[in-house]
């Protein structure tokens, strides 16, 4: 009986609301073709598995490291290859999450901060898209929590072991997303020097301990990958130099903050991702960075189709939910704004994680007091620095970074739910004792949220009634008026608190809800009304210009032509090689990685393996010529193999079309899809 008394009722409530939004509809946006068909290459063999490599030969890697696609392998080992089982670990991991931020925040904040910071993280619309899907960032962040209550436990348990094993467990997220991961490392370092106990010297020996194993953690994959002779190990996707580290300092880690992975990049080759608009004029909206098969037409990415109510056929691997994929999750640049001091307010993020940082600026101020008033740092004030040096860093660089895709923003998630459930009981302690200008923290943070909240609305007003801005605002003012009124009535303002901090997550939850409503982009995941909106910006612009069911035609053709070769066939992008593997156990080669600008083959390679009957067709298209050197593989295909008529591996022609259909031209993404087989 003691130990049900001690169940929290309300965690289990949050528990279960964070279940129903991680779970709910689970694969309604089908799944990141990409990582999918990762998953179950690796359940082939074991070279496979341990270099997440793309196709079961092992030619050519994804452009992560394996051990978060490692839990994705293991479900389809179990349950087998579909959506919903490369799915699982992510919900997984957004539940797990949220359990982990309650444990954290209550043994320095109490039971009622910890139920905040878990709803309030449970709340966040682009930590909710993005578990929903196989892109790995809610494992990074649940690995990253861990390391965190480790890091928690250094101060009650007072043990060099426990330091160790959080900066090893950072270590074991920079193998899943790289750089990514060190974000956090800031606020560790700053906790524990803070935090600490023994001599300065002593926690300096420690974090240099520390430091050793993040880094010793971090580098094992690389060393191991890159001493093992190449000719014995998948090419390490996305790299330019077949090297894991290049992979994690350049386009896992500069080339984001300069741009350089992202459209107009240097990787962003021209005539790759370029198409004209209805007026001529060259649109460079369109993503190289995205792992929909769709933002990256140029490989004539091969799909199946809804059917005339528009239904996905059961069981397909898509990257739309009902709608053309692409969504705003494809607009490249366009997706995160413009860079600034003021980016995260901008149209593009405010709704996906900006929603309380009006509240968290007013923590800041509260903190800032708290520290004065009482001339001195508590234990509660160095949690509340660690939370801040994880979320500052990050919000720095996703104000100036060149090229990053909206749901990186999930890693602030965990600090801006700690930072406004804890804060507001900060504050609220100040608006119950304090006088004059303190006192007004509490009101004023949650006037200045509501404020903002209406304006991210408003910001909607295309897919949302303008009622619910003004019901923000006038609810706002409501809270604030019946806050100072009441101030003395200790019962009532204690319900006003919680019906003033239920009421900022409203819109928030709402967002939240809109994945599980009306599908979304798998490959890049936000939220929002406009989702439900099948004329959304940069779904017909971009994502809708081309649906195509030539998969099982193709895919016929070739299973009946083959004859043993190693490869069922050649293409020049990884997503079209994903989305021909997800529906054969034949090898896919993907000559030029994910974008099709990898350097991985030259031409007089590629002679060899056709020559050695490796592979004998081709699948290019006329938008496929990427850099220098893989214009040239094209050209040797073209010179050296022979095209195979189009009516010959395409018996419904009739179904490729465009969305557009209603309108005489043909979107350039339809003009060129050709395949070619190589004859000797």
């Amino acid at each position: 009986m003691k130990s049900i008394k001690r169940v929290d009722g309300w965690l289990l409530v949050i528990i279960l609301i964070s279940i129903f939004l991680h779970f709910y509809n689970i694969g309604n946006a089908g799944s990141n073709v990409y990582y999918t068909a990762a998953a179950k290459s690796m359940t082939a063999n074991w070279k496979a598995f341990f270099f997440a490599a793309l196709d079961p030969e092992g030619f050519i890697t994804v452009d992560k490291p394996p051990v978060a696609l490692w839990f994705q392998a293991l479900s389809v080992a179990i349950f087998g290859v579909s959506d919903w089982s490369v799915l699982l670990p992510e919900a997984l991991a957004g539940v797990g999450s949220t359990l982990l931020i309650y444990f954290i925040v209550k043994p320095f904040a109490g039971k009622a901060a910890a139920r905040w910071a878990s709803l309030i993280f449970v709340c966040t619309p682009i930590f909710v898209a993005v578990a929903r899907t196989n892109n790995i960032d809610a494992i990074l962040i649940f690995t990253l929590l861990v390391a965190a209550w480790a890091l928690m436990k250094v101060i009650w348990k007072q043990r060099l072991s426990w330091l160790l094993a959080s900066f090893a467990l950072v270590g074991l997220g920079f193998n899943m997303k790289m750089l990514q991961a060190y974000m956090v490392l800031p606020a560790f370092y700053l906790f524990y020097w803070l935090a600490g106990k023994g001599a300065w010297k002593q926690r300096l020996w420690h974090l240099t301990a520390a430091t050793a194993v993040v880094l010793a953690v971090s580098l094992s994959y690389a060393v191991i990958a890159d001493m093992m002779p190449k000719d014995k190990r998948p090419y390490i996707g996305s790299s330019q130099t077949n090297s894991v580290l290049e992979l994690a300092l350049g386009y896992n880690g500069i080339e984001r903050l300069t741009g350089a992975a992202g459209p107009g990049g240097k990787r962003d080759m021209r005539g790759d991702n370029e198409f004209q608009d209805r007026n001529g004029q060259m649109n460079h909206s369109a993503d190289p960075s995205s792992h929909s098969s769709l933002s990256n037409p140029s490989e004539g990415a091969l799909y199946s189709r809804p059917n005339l109510n528009g239904e996905w056929p059961v069981g397909e691997f898509r990257t739309g939910g009902g709608q053309p994929p692409g969504g705003m999750g494809g607009i490249g640049r366009g997706e995160t704004g413009q860079p600034s001091v003021f980016r995260l307010f901008q149209q593009q993020l405010a709704g996906q994680i900006s929603w309380l940082l009006p509240f968290v600026l007013f923590t800041a101020v509260g903190l800032f007091a708290s520290i004065r008033r009482q001339r001195a740092i508590t234990l509660l004030h160095r949690f509340l620095l660690f939370w801040f040096a994880w979320l500052v860093p990050m919000a720095v660089f996703f104000s100036v970074a060149g090229f990053y895709h909206r749901y990186y923003l999930s890693m602030m998630a965990p600090a801006i739910a700690v930072l406004v459930a804890v804060g507001s009981e900060l504050l609220w302690q100040f608006y119950k004792e304090q006088n004059g200008f303190w006192r007004w923290l509490f009101p004023g943070a949650l006037l200045m949220t509501f404020l903002f909240e209406s304006y991210v609305v408003f910001q909607q007003r295309s897919s949302l009634s303008t009622i619910w801005p003004l019901s923000l605002v006038l609810y706002g003012l409501a809270v604030f008026c019946f806050l100072i009124a009441f101030r003395q009535q200790k019962k009532v303002v204690h319900y006003l608190k919680i019906a003033s901090l239920l009421g900022l997550l409203v819109m928030p939850f709402y967002w939240s809800l809109t994945p599980l409503l009306y599908g979304g982009n798998s490959s890049i995941p936000y939220a929002g009304p406009d989702l439900k909106r099948p004329d959304a910006y940069g779904q017909r612009a971009f994502g809708g210009r081309e649906e195509r069911e030539v998969t099982s035609d193709l895919l016929a053709y070739l299973e009946k032509h083959y004859n043993g070769e190693k490869y069922l066939a050649a293409t020049m992008r990884a997503n079209t090689a994903a989305e021909l593997m997800l529906k054969t156990d034949k090898a896919v080669m993907a000559m030029g990685g994910f974008l099709g600008t990898d350097p991985v083959l030259t031409t007089e390679q590629l002679a060899k393996m056709t020559r050695n009957g490796e592979v004998k067709y081709f699948l290019i298209s006329g938008f496929g010529r990427g850099g220098e050197g893989n214009s040239e593989l094209i050209q040797w295909i073209e010179t050296h193999c022979q095209e195979v008529p189009q009516a010959e591996w395409q018996t419904n022609a009739e179904t490729v079309k465009s969305w557009d259909e209603q309108e005489d031209e043909m979107p350039p993404m339809e003009r060129s899809i050709k395949l070619y087989e190589y004859k000797g």
